[in-house]
């Protein structure tokens, strides 16, 4: 969910002199998120390899999607890098055009309207993960069968914007408790569990097991099938503002798993069959994430993303929110994952419409798979070097 910085832009002397400049480009990222963590390259539609090949109508679909929100300013679930006015005035645009342009359309509509910038982090290179929507089974009542609750936003939980913080309180907490005499950190994982909100510890709905509860905070949303027969869908509405933690490197670290062979399903597996020592495992990740009913939510429609949007299945990207605006175009170049073993070119026209506590820096992303199983097979497959080429949008078009 993010414009180039002054250092960023003597580091491109030749080419934006050559390049920027004569495309009439204004970047949508801010003048100093970039700054000593990549530089951006200009390069041409013909150097993306698939670019003719993709199906830029289905990008497109998504692109209006993000229009649409951005341009009658909805508030953003998690707030990103502001859009600047070059990228809503392509928005305009694209919602002129409609939402019935064919693949070649759409693709000139891009081709047009964008310039392609390779994103050349500083060390490292691009890398790219997967998430979905999990489904699981649930109950709105507490039964000896569904026990482990998913919790609703307690009211005295107070949200820091980013970048900012409040009195009393260290840099980087993301979010802390009102208090009569100001402002606290909020409770971590293990005293959530503990029972340390008390009354205001409010469940919307319980699941069977602890690790699905654990999946689900991961993800940042989820469809339950209700014991009555009905679907309850839930999406993010805050976290306790710990850092994120992922249990998955620490069983690698720890000898358990090798991260080669792990899979999601091998995850969950080991969560289960463990129960005291993954009970303490996940307790090491200090974050917790509240939620709240999505009943605005048809069942055809994806989770509500960061951007505030229904994310849309192989076309929503989750980006480092601090770094990009929402909305922002992106072009994956890497493999797609079929099983352990095999993989399939990636070649795709994404759109930033999310973020993530773990999508931290300037060509890291999260690729949305949909929802249900299949999909989280497929999203705990990806963890692959990629090449992320941004589409900046041109300021005279």
């Amino acid at each position: 969910m993010r414009h180039v910085g002054r250092g960023v832009l003597s580091s491109l002397a030749v080419g934006c002199v050559a390049g920027c400049f004569a495309w009439g480009l204004t970047m949508s990222a801010d003048a100093s998120s970039l700054t000593g963590k990549a530089r951006l390259e200009p390069v041409p539609f013909s150097a993306l390899s698939g670019w003719e090949q993709d199906d830029h109508a289905a990008a497109f679909q998504a692109f209006l999607l993000s229009c649409r929100s951005l341009t009658t300013q909805d508030p953003a679930l998690r707030p990103a890098q502001k859009p600047k006015a070059d990228l809503l005035k392509v928005c305009r645009k694209a919602l002129d055009a409609g939402a019935s342009l064919t693949r070649d359309e759409a693709r000139r509509f891009f081709d047009t309207h964008f310039q392609p910038f390779s994103v050349i982090p500083v060390t490292g290179e691009g890398f790219l993960t997967g998430y979905y929507e999990p489904e699981f089974w649930g109950s709105r009542e507490k039964t000896a069968i569904y026990s482990v609750p998913l919790l609703a936003r307690p009211d005295d939980l107070v949200t820091i914007a980013q970048g900012e913080t409040l009195p009393g309180l260290q840099a980087g907490l993301q979010a802390a408790r009102r208090t009569r005499n100001g402002y606290e950190p909020y409770s971590d994982r293990a005293a959530i569990e503990d029972g340390a909100l008390g009354s205001k510890a409010k469940p919307l709905v319980y699941l069977r097991e602890p690790a699905e509860a654990f999946i689900i905070h991961v993800q940042g949303s989820t469809r339950i099938r209700l014991i009555d027969g009905s679907v309850m869908r839930l999406a993010y509405a805050g976290r306790n503002g710990h850092p994120y933690t992922s249990i998955g490197k620490l069983l690698v670290a720890q000898g358990v798993m090798d991260l080669e062979s792990m899979t999601l399903e091998k995850l969950m597996g080991w969560l289960k069959d463990n129960p005291e020592p993954a009970r303490a495992l996940m307790r090491q990740n200090r974050s917790y994430i509240f939620f709240r009913e999505a009943d605005e939510l048809s069942p055809e429609q994806g989770p509500i993303g960061g951007a505030g949007i229904p994310l849309v299945p192989g076309r929503s990207l989750a980006v480092d929110r601090s770094l990009w605006a929402y909305g922002l175009p992106f072009w994956l170049d890497g493999q797609l994952p079929l099983s352990l073993d095999t993989a399939e070119p990636l070649q795709r026209l994404m759109i930033a419409q999310d973020t993530g506590s773990a999508i931290v820096g300037p060509a890291r992303g999260d690729f949305f798979f949909g929802s249900g199983e299949a999909a989280g097979t497929r999203a705990g497959l990806l963890r692959h070097p990629t090449r992320f080429v941004v589409l900046q949008p041109k300021s005279r078009t």
